[in-house]
């Protein structure tokens, strides 16, 4: 590894970004993304100047290999994580320049994120994990049930409900994960190797629920390597050492 320097390269006329937002429809325009992260005296790059556009109801899958940084380049589409330098225009919001406070009220409203490692509250039950974030916006208690039941349902959860984290299967876990992103109704579904490590019954589920989403034209954005989930989409963006090597499209 060897130190490098960030690129001062100036971005593009600001206008020239947000022309495309209007001219067709787009949800998210990026333009020449870098991210940096210090490991001891060195400054590893996971994302290398990268610019894309993705439409709305999109079906994006990322593919590369372990450590080509896919996760990083999510986190950057959803205003998880930050950019050292670049633009990421969402939903006709410029978040790159948003504080965190204003970023996260952006993400509850737009983004629904799903983790390789679930990240559920393991002192919360499955339906209070997913009613935190519909909490968040303020909905009231009786709203929250009123939405919560019918989607733990849907995910085939409807009789676990009462359950901690602890007390279900990792498919479980993984379905609560994803009723917790839809709980908002949000308009970008993004999901980190969603099907990783899961048996295949429960895997076949996972990839039905994510080919129900894209019928209820929500715009998706997934790390995987899931064949199934491959075909599903619409767009195969392959990312290798923090840049996108080739992209290609299903018919």
């Amino acid at each position: 590894m060897s130190k490098r320097i960030l690129d001062d390269t100036p971005l593009e006329d600001e206008n020239e970004i947000l022309e495309p937002i209007f001219d067709k429809n787009i949800m998210i325009v990026a333009r020449k993304l870098t991210k940096d992260y210090e490991i001891g005296e060195y400054i590893v790059r996971a994302v290398d100047n990268v610019s894309l556009d993705i439409l709305i109801n999109d079906f994006i899958v990322i593919k590369g290999p372990s450590g080509a940084g896919k996760t990083t380049l999510l986190n950057l589409l959803g205003g998880l994580d930050s950019p050292n330098s670049g633009t990421i225009i969402s939903n006709g919001v410029k978040i790159t320049d948003m504080e965190e406070e204003s970023l996260a009220t952006f993400r509850l409203i737009n983004s629904g994120f799903i983790f390789q490692n679930y990240n559920l509250i393991s002192t919360l039950t499955a339906e209070e994990n997913v009613m935190f974030p519909m909490s968040l916006t303020g909905l009231s208690l009786k709203d929250q049930r009123e939405k919560v039941v019918p989607l733990l349902k849907k995910i085939g959860l409807g009789n676990r409900r009462e359950h901690l984290p602890f007390q279900l299967s990792a498919g479980e876990q993984q379905r609560v994960a994803i009723a917790r992103a839809l709980a908002n109704d949000p308009p970008l579904i993004l999901a980190d190797e969603p099907t990783a490590n899961l048996d295949k019954e429960t895997s076949i589920f996972i990839r039905d629920l994510f080919k129900a989403m894209k019928e209820n034209k929500k715009t998706i954005i997934i790390a995987t390597h899931d064949d199934y989930l491959i075909k599903l989409a619409n767009r195969i963006i392959s990312f290798e050492d923090g840049k996108i090597i080739n992209e290609k499209r299903n018919p």
